[in-house]
């Protein structure tokens, strides 16, 4: 669907589309001067520009070193993903890498597109981190040499079981929100959340992604790296790759569906992590990816579209969700509604459909029991109907808001 049909069936939406596109264009006027900062937020921006959009409304000393510890991974993650890198060579690079972050000069040239820059001009981002705080650069190392010494394991050693599906995880996001809740807590502004909790946030998003970019990773040249653990998806192919043909895809959206059940367990814990948040920066920084992730897991759910293109949230619902999403009546809201939206797809002759159901009841019950629901001020699955007054004003107003969304965001 493209942008005007998107509008037109969602005019809601229209209003926080340019608002995002607004705050967007705010952001490449606010480029710092000094040439390390100037290219640690380009960088940030052409790497993750919804992530740059989330990381503005953190203080400017926190915000610096959420900035740096991205880009930081992001280079770590680069030299992970690039298959053309040979062990012998990767593994040190990954194992010590949290050394190199101290080294105005280094730089090591791999990746592709923006990560290429990335690589070849690391030595700004060192520079950058150089200029951090203390306890900002010490939990920024601490996590990086964790990460490192993790994804070199995984190098050599593939994800046969569950339990190295999570551990897996852990190394690469898991370690992720560790380290998020330590900059929180160094920053003064939060109390230093459990490492379960904090776990948990990074797993959810991780396991999102790994199921949402089937097709792109198993399609990837010159060699596919796939991160789905055998011990489930041997249960449906003698093949990981075999999901991809249509002759399979009966087999393939079980499996799908059985990835999903495993990545809503960790959303309670994620519930409970945001909900003793105490900053409104921070609590917006860490509600809107993990709003979008259960959105996500909802539209991945029993949709055989997984195995032949991209599934992900309309851009209006994103920026939706990036203006509208404010409090704990917000995410449990979200996630209430996003949860009933998964459910609704359960099919009771799918393999896990009992344990599926299980878990979404009980993410349910979660946010029930909070007493928020009723309190909460937007709908993400509300009634086209609702909005027809909406409609009129927005074919008034449409050659006028289109003109500033022409530009992708």
């Amino acid at each position: 669907m493209g942008m005007l049909g998107a509008i037109m069936e969602h005019p809601e939406e229209l209003y926080p589309l340019v608002k995002l596109k607004m705050a967007a264009a705010r952001i490449e006027k606010q480029i710092p001067a000094e040439e390390h900062w100037a290219f640690s937020y380009t960088m940030l921006q052409r790497v993750s520009r919804s992530f740059a959009l989330v990381i503005q409304q953190l203080g400017p000393q926190l915000r610096n070193a959420v900035c740096i510890f991205y880009l930081v991974l992001r280079a770590l993650d680069t030299v992970e993903d690039d298959t053309s890198i040979p062990s012998e060579i990767k593994v040190p690079i990954l194992e010590s890498f949290y050394r190199h972050i101290y080294d105005r000069d280094w730089h090591f040239s791999c990746g592709t597109k923006d990560y290429k820059v990335l690589m070849d001009k690391f030595h700004l981002v060192s520079t950058a981190f150089l200029e951090l705080g203390q306890s900002y650069q010490e939990a920024i190392e601490d996590i990086t040499r964790r990460m490192g010494a993790g994804m070199a394991k995984f190098i050599c050693k593939e994800v046969e079981t569950i339990d190295d599906y999570d551990e897996y995880c852990h190394y690469v996001a898991g370690l992720v929100g560790l380290g998020l809740s330590k900059l929180f807590h160094a920053s003064g502004s939060e109390d230093l959340a459990s490492d379960s909790l904090s776990n948990s946030m990074g797993l959810f998003l991780q396991k999102t992604n790994i199921i949402r970019d089937y097709l792109e990773d198993i399609n990837e040249i010159p060699k596919s790296r796939m991160f789905w653990p055998r011990e489930i998806w041997s249960k449906y192919a003698d093949k990981l790759e075999d999901f991809k043909y249509e002759e399979n895809f009966v087999q393939s959206v079980q499996c799908l569906n059985d990835m999903v059940t495993n990545a809503l367990m960790h959303a309670e814990d994620c519930l409970l992590y945001m909900s003793a948040l105490k900053g409104l920066a921070i609590f917006r920084f860490c509600a809107i990816p993990q709003i979008m992730a259960i959105g996500t897991l909802a539209l991945c759910y029993n949709n055989v579209e997984v195995f032949k293109g991209v599934v992900k949230m309309r851009r209006g619902l994103v920026a939706r969700v990036i203006d509208q999403t404010n409090d704990m009546s917000d995410v449990y809201g979200s996630f209430y509604e996003f949860s009933s939206l998964l459910q609704s797809k359960i099919d009771e002759k799918d393999p896990n459909a009992a344990l599926t159901l299980k878990r979404v009841e009980a993410i349910k019950k979660a946010c029930a029991s909070s007493g928020l629901l009723n309190k909460r001020k937007i709908h993400f699955c509300e009634s086209k109907s609702r909005f027809s007054s909406v409609l009129v004003m927005v074919v008034l107003l449409l050659p006028i808001l289109l003109a500033l969304l022409l530009i992708k965001l």
